[in-house]
């Protein structure tokens, strides 16, 4: 896997793939590629290790061209980043195919077809699917009626797209388990993992369901079912613009991010999990052997990224799983015992962070069993440096203050719990729960946002205030930690954010009428606890601003509360995230500060 871009058209169609790769250069990979039917109807190959832009250079010196293609950004998930694992994969001359998924049954289809007498090139699952293809050619010469018998012998998740010499005006494409959407043109039809990848050349888009197959041609589009009846898929206009850096119809590039977060974290979701488990190749092909061996995590970071490292630690926790985290700028400057057998796990959103990239290559030295980051930016230092990455797929965040980045740190975290956990005696059935719960999560950030509304009502009850206090307790204690972050990097209200049984310990001295204190009150084990140190608030005559879950009974008197539907309990601290971002957003409005750039602060911190 990682980024799929195919076009049939009346035109060049090189300079459009070429184009959809680099949009889609966010999500990671580590090698590039296409296939164009040229004019004398041979398809011609080229791939490169590194980046889209080693790939061009190398086109640069070629005259391949032609009006049909395919094209790909990998990210190893079977075999080594190298030239020969690189997609598109061929069978002879009459097959070429890109791939994005996990294919679970490779082994056994690659020994029935060496035993046919296929030799394979790489070590990849998708260089299987071509020549189970190409055998079923054999027998079956029309691709699409081929490939719906293909895919009826592959165990996994995929998209999947094929071009062929023998085809010269149509691609066909299956997905199951992973995305694939096909872009509308007049005389000419794309097709790509990501809608991002296409909006220079469309507007109009047709999202492919699970187990489609699908024929593109120039002047039409044919979709079919797994049991190859004709099926009709909406066509959608897309609102989004050709640039990331047009804010659309918000008013600010941060309430923008807040609303991309539904489709950001099922982004992150994608190729990672399918039906009920987890498919932890699509960490990558180094990835197993360390959390195989990891016994022990300590995740470093800075700002919101630290934060989502101290929610991680109860969730690693939780399964058995030692876990330390601490401040990047903090740890590099102390000498740190190192368990045996310890992952170090580094979150940055930019990859440049000057602190945390210290600290990695600090922990080169210091007897860890490996390292793994878990970043947003698929070319940066700490991507390059680190011997595993888990991209979080957000996409590029404009707004300083982060908040899709955040969210989908947690996303990625939840999935290395899950993969550590499943080595811990996690159960078959305790996984598929918790992965069902992940599942759900994209819909549930969705019903929160639609609170957006009466937040910003809750809002001008205290911007004018000074000083605002967040409590929270377990995992939410973090949680609390990001809301008050959030506050005041964009509203300058002096903001603090204390674990609520700490109140007795020095913070309630603060309290008054004009401190305002906001909770997330989620139905969990802490829940009365929580409830009573609420009270220490309202005997102090402090106002209180919650957010509850439907279930949870709240005996206090002079308190706004808003409700969430029930939400799952593992993923509850992600979707709690929400309405403290619009909160933050909200009252920097109504002060009127400069929510995306506000004062002092840099999106990318590259100093000490």
């Amino acid at each position: 896997m990682c980024g799929i871009v195919g076009a049939v058209a009346r035109r060049e169609v090189l300079p459009v793939l070429m184009e959809g790769l680099r949009r889609l250069e966010y999500r990671g990979y580590d090698s590039a590629g296409v296939a164009i039917r040229d004019a004398s109807g041979r398809l011609q190959r080229i791939r490169s290790v590194g980046k889209v832009s080693a790939l061009q250079q190398l086109l640069d010196e070629t005259s391949i061209g032609g009006d049909l293609g395919i094209a790909h950004t990998r990210w190893a998930t079977h075999g080594m980043p190298a030239e020969r694992n690189a997609h598109p994969h061929m069978s002879g001359e009459k097959v070429a195919l890109v791939h994005n998924g996990i294919i679970e049954n490779h082994a056994q289809l690659r020994e029935e077809l060496e035993a046919g007498g296929y030799r394979f090139s790489s070590e990849t699952d998708t260089e299987v699917i071509a020549h189970l293809l190409d055998s079923i050619l054999q027998q079956e010469p029309d691709l699409l009626k081929a490939l719906l018998i293909t895919v009826t012998r592959l165990v996994g998740a995929y998209a999947l797209a094929v071009a062929s010499p023998e085809d010269p005006d149509r691609i066909v494409v299956a997905r199951a388990g992973s995305p694939l959407v096909i872009g509308l043109g007049k005389g000419e039809n794309f097709i790509a993992s990501d809608v991002f990848a296409l909006l220079p050349v469309t507007q109009r888009f047709m999202f492919l369901d699970e187990g489609d197959v699908a024929e593109i041609y120039r002047d039409r589009v044919a979709v079919f079912d797994t049991d190859g009846n004709p099926v009709e898929r909406l066509v959608r206009a897309s609102q989004l613009a050709a640039s990331s850096a047009d804010k659309g119809p918000y008013r600010h590039y941060m309430l923008k991010e807040i609303y991309e977060q539904p489709s950001v974290i099922a982004e992150t979701l994608e190729g990672r999990i399918h039906r009920g488990r987890l498919l932890e190749e699509s960490f990558g092909h180094e990835a197993k052997q360390l959390l195989d061996r990891s016994r022990c995590v300590h995740i470093i970071a800075c700002g919101t990224s630290y934060h989502a490292g101290l929610v991680a630690r109860y969730w690693l926790e939780e399964a058995g799983i030692p876990c330390m985290v601490e401040v990047a700028s903090e740890y590099r400057y102390r000498k740190v015992v190192v368990p045996e057998n310890t992952l170090f796990v580094t979150i940055s959103q930019s990859g440049e962070t000057a602190d945390t990239l210290a600290a990695l290559r600090g922990a080169a030295r210091a007897g860890y069993l490996g390292s793994l980051t878990i970043c947003n930016v698929p070319e940066s230092s700490l991507v390059r440096e680190s011997d595993v990455a888990l991209m979080t797929r957000a996409g590029p965040e404009i707004g300083v203050a982060s908040t899709k980045a955040f969210t989908t740190q947690l996303v990625a975290l939840r999935l290395l719990t899950l993969a550590l956990a499943r080595r811990r005696g996690q159960t078959l059935d305790e996984q598929k729960r918790l992965v069902d719960e992940l599942h759900a999560l994209p819909r549930q950030v969705e019903v929160a946002l639609n609170m957006s509304e009466d937040i910003g009502r809750m809002a001008e009850a205290f911007a004018e205030k000074q000083h605002a206090l967040f409590l929270g307790r377990g995992a939410f204690y973090p949680i609390a930690l990001e809301g008050a972050l959030k506050l005041k990097e964009i509203s300058y209200i002096h903001a603090e954010a204390y674990p609520a049984g700490e109140l007795k310990h020095g913070p309630l001295a603060l309290v008054d009428a004009d401190m305002p204190v906001i909770c997330a009150l989620p139905d969990d084990p802490l829940l009365e606890k929580v409830l009573s140190n609420l009270q220490e608030v309202r005997a102090r005559e402090g106002e209180l601003f919650l957010f509850s879950d439907q279930k949870v009974k709240i005996d206090l008197d002079h308190y706004q509360n808003l409700t969430l539907d029930d939400i799952c309990q593992s993923t509850a601290p992600i979707v709690y995230t929400i309405p403290l971002q619009l909160l933050a957003y909200h009252v920097a409005v109504l002060k009127g500060t400069d929510v995306d750039q506000p004062r002092n602060l840099a999106k990318s911190v590259t100093v000490e």
